[in-house]
């Protein structure tokens, strides 16, 4: 039996877009406290979901990569063990993060966050039955989350993505009844929420929006066909994307377009392109330009899941300790200690996670579920 494909550089990926998001956390937070910053900035506006996005691709890229090995190794896709593979790797922090952002952290005075009062006691039911049934995105699209777990609503649209896709590999000649099924579920549960959620028929408009901007399933399938342009070893086409000239034009108008913060319709979409195409390279070129093999970027890639769970709590914690027993430091010597305690932080909770409480769970279901 064929031995299964290894790709570098993806915890440096990981790493990459777990960095983006984090600063921009920190300035959102730092704006919410009335702290100087930086938030107003389209750089910073974009960087978190210019990060979540670069999750989605490498997802997609990776989930179908395995899928489509699994499916030429053995024949078919086993659903029920994909499905418990994801529920162990998923699941455990999710409810942990969940659990402490409705029952722990509303009685902490050093978690505390403005507006967070109203969403931890306001339609709670609601809230916590769209959470527990791990449908974060549509919980925070119809009302809102605790600032502490808002991030979850990105794990939401993973796991949609996931009820979708093994059964696209699966079943390759029924993929059009499984699409309309998939979107016609979907659309069920977001107008039946829309129904009991108690806002006016404009807010409702808004929250629909919202959903559909958020719902990147196409950028997931854009690492998908990356995955499939490799694994069916489409030469011809790899070898243009693979060109050193191509990588460096690329990139140089990826950095520009970044850092001059422009913003246009379907901006997300047109950086999953640029994703899709690093994610090819430093993935599988072997004379990518761009190497993110170093034992930092793959320690930080390693534990991204749990540094894009943690580091929010992290923020407010560390903000409101230097709040209350630092109140009179301020200037740039601020800002640095600010941005290096939450690293640390981040990265110290993140790692002991992921020793602790994660790499066991993830063992077992490597022994108990894989292929």
């Amino acid at each position: 039996m064929e031995k299964k494909r290894y790709f570098p550089n993806l915890n440096g990926i990981r790493c990459i877009a777990a960095m983006l998001v984090v600063f921009h956390h920190l300035e959102q937070a730092k704006h919410a406290l009335g702290i100087a910053n930086i938030y107003e900035l389209p750089i910073i506006q974009h960087a978190g979901r210019l990060g979540v996005g670069l999750f989605f691709v490498l997802s997609g890229f990776l989930i179908t990569y395995l899928l489509l090995e699994e499916r030429g190794r053995f024949g078919d896709v086993d659903a029920k063990k994909f499905y418990l593979r994801r529920v162990f790797r998923i699941w455990p922090i999710y409810f942990l993060i969940i659990g402490l952002s409705f029952f722990v952290f509303p009685h902490i005075e050093l978690m505390s966050f403005p507006g967070t009062d109203e969403k931890i006691t306001v339609n709670a039911a609601e809230r916590l039955t769209l959470l527990l049934l791990v449908l974060p995105n549509f919980a925070f699209v119809l009302y809102d989350l605790p600032y502490w777990c808002a991030q979850t609503w990105s794990i939401g649209v993973e796991e949609q993505f996931y009820y979708l896709w093994p059964w696209l590999i699966k079943y390759p000649k029924r993929r059009i009844p499984i699409i309309l099924l998939f979107l016609g579920i979907t659309a069920a549960i977001l107008f039946i929420g829309l129904h009991y959620v108690n806002v006016d028929e404009e807010t409702k408009s808004t929250m629909i929006s919202t959903f559909l901007g958020q719902f990147r399933i196409q950028t997931m399938a854009l690492g998908g066909l990356c995955a499939w342009l490799v694994y069916k070893q489409k030469t011809q086409i790899l070898r243009v994307i693979f060109r050193k000239d191509l990588q460096i034009i690329v990139y140089t108008l990826l950095i520009a377009l970044f850092i001059s913060g422009i913003h246009f319709y379907g901006f997300l979409e047109v950086y999953a392109l640029f994703f899709a195409f690093f994610i090819l390279n430093v993935s599988c070129n072997p004379n990518t330009i761009v190497s993110l093999n170093n034992a930092v970027m793959n320690h930080l890639g390693k534990i991204s899941y749990g540094l894009y769970l943690y580091h929010v709590a992290v923020i407010v914690f560390i903000i409101n300790v230097l709040n209350k027993y630092l109140p009179n430091w301020t200037g740039t010597s601020y800002q640095i200690g600010l941005y290096v305690l939450t690293f640390i932080g981040s990265v110290a909770v993140a790692s002991l996670s992921y020793s602790y409480f994660e790499k066991p769970l993830l063992a077992y279901k490597d022994k108990r579920f894989g292929r």
